[in-house]
């Protein structure tokens, strides 16, 4: 069993007050998880104050803190570690108490605004159909192997997360594969991870409500590049004119992808079809079961990352042939009639266009495309008209509708997104503020050759509104409409 003097070896402590060789038996950040002869550390959050919770520790037993300002009332039979940044400190200690598994690893963090899910997913099945033994940490679900556990955040917390990198290294696992959000890197969740290589997709309008300005969103995400070690790669999308920023400071080995400027890998669209494209990467033409543009660019940083982690060119390619969209990544669905539904995890103005841009670049020209879109309560307020302005301009019609509200009124973040609407735009759009009847009516406006695009949930099973979260698949609502319930995306 490891002592408290262990744990903090790489902590940068203030002061000590008590006695570090006492044995640990688990840590945690929750009081609620607290236990006798665990560690509790407490972390100062977006909402909540640790600290406010060490009196509930010590009531539960705890043999030990880590904490930024000494408690008012010490006890002589716990130990105090007082440090300048717990939510760091945490990460560090449970990257000790877990045997350090990132390193046991060839761990891989790929960050950005849209593409972190595809890029990671198709990383780690890429690797398992090539035989390895790999997990993945990503939004729609955790990997170890084939053993699949659900995801509760994008990136999570510092215990679970070395718990499951812990338990790759049990089950043999050679390669993780994981996103890494901007708020794990703000909150200091990835500390104590040792990277081999990082990935920038993109960067664009997000996560405003809790970064407060674009500066500090790139500012976030730049640090996961600052951290990665001189042995790592960092891979950047180089037609990012923020993919440059990421890496100014990098201590890594700084590679480059693009479409359309001169990069160390490079890719071109050769055709598009409505059952994907045929792609010329790096002088070498196949064919993927992808659409759009964007997906190109992911297919691409997959390609890239491949090759840095020593896979040849051909078996890579052969693969990337072979590979499938991801759970709510441009998943279609055709109805008996000749509609065509696409849903779509899209959430932000630049992944809505993208999605957009794509399907008109498949669809006849004859074709209506009907988008149904919303926005997430208790989120970013300043991405929801942007949002509507995008799905007027590349919608023949709009229906405006809930995504997750949250606890905000679903009619008042609808009447946020209206405001981006100029006469043109509000002429073609209607509000609906029940998602099902929302998706229902799209289905039935369709006609033959239509496109109907739902946008902003995905993969996503459920929706919470006024605090409950209720079962809900936008992928489930279609194909009880077309009454065919097959998928052709995948």
């Amino acid at each position: 069993m490891k002592t408290l003097a262990d744990l903090i070896e790489n902590v940068s402590v203030t002061s000590v007050i008590g006695n570090v060789r006492i044995p640990v038996r688990a840590v945690c950040f929750d009081s609620r998880a607290a236990e006798p002869g665990s560690l509790f550390v407490a972390v100062r959050g977006a909402t909540l104050d640790g600290h406010l919770f060490v009196p509930d520790a010590v009531r539960q037993g705890v043999s030990a803190i880590v904490c930024e300002t000494t408690p008012v009332s010490v006890r002589n039979d716990i130990t105090y570690i007082i440090t300048g940044n717990s939510a760091e400190a945490l990460g560090l200690i449970c990257a000790k108490f877990y045997d350090e598994p990132s390193k046991q690893l060839t761990l891989v963090g790929v960050t950005g605004t849209n593409g972190k899910t595809t890029i990671a997913t198709l990383l780690y099945r890429l690797f398992r159909q090539r035989g390895y033994r790999a997990g993945l940490i990503s939004t729609v679900a955790y990997y170890v192997n084939d053993e699949k556990k659900e995801a509760s955040h994008t990136t999570p917390d510092p215990v679970q997360l070395n718990s499951l990198l812990s338990q790759m290294v049990r089950e043999g696992c050679t390669h993780c594969f994981m996103e890494v959000s901007s708020h794990a890197a703000a909150q200091d969740r990835i500390a104590g991870l040792h990277f081999a290589g990082g990935i920038f997709s993109n960067l664009t309008h997000d996560h405003l409500d809790f970064h407060k300005t674009f500066a500090e969103y790139l500012k976030a995400k730049k640090s996961f590049f600052d951290r990665l070690p001189a042995t790592a790669f960092a891979l950047v999308n180089k037609d990012d004119r923020n993919g440059t920023v990421m890496v100014q400071n990098t201590p890594a080995k700084v590679k480059t992808y693009a479409l359309k400027s001169m990069a160390d890998f490079r890719c071109r669209i050769v055709e598009r079809h409505f059952e994907g494209m045929q792609l010329q990467m790096e002088g070498r033409e196949v064919w993927i079961r992808f659409i759009g543009e964007f997906n190109a660019y992911n297919l691409l940083a997959v390609y890239a990352a491949a090759m840095l982690l020593g896979q040849t060119p051909e078996e890579t390619l052969t693969a990337l042939s072979t590979l499938t969209p991801v759970d709510g990544r441009f998943e279609f669905i055709r109805s008996a009639d000749g509609v065509t539904a696409v849903v779509d995890y899209a959430h932000t103005p630049d992944a809505l266009e993208n999605v957009l841009r794509a399907i008109r670049d498949i669809a006849p020209d004859t074709a209506q495309i009907i988008t149904v879109v919303g926005c997430g309560g208790d989120r970013d307020k300043t991405k929801r008209p942007e949002m509507a302005k995008i799905a007027a301009e590349g919608s023949s019609r709009v229906i405006l509708t809930s995504d997750n509200p949250r606890s905000e009124p679903p009619e008042a973040i609808i009447g946020d997104m209206l405001a981006g609407l100029d006469a043109e735009g509000r002429r073609k759009t209607v509000t609906i503020t029940d998602r099902r009847e929302a998706i229902r009516t799209a289905c039935i406006m369709a006609r033959t050759g239509d496109m109907v695009l739902i946008a902003g949930k995905g993969h996503e099973t459920y929706q919470i509104a006024g605090g409950v979260k209720s079962h809900f698949d936008d992928r489930e609502e279609v194909r009880k409409i077309f009454n065919n319930g097959s998928d052709n995306g995948e």
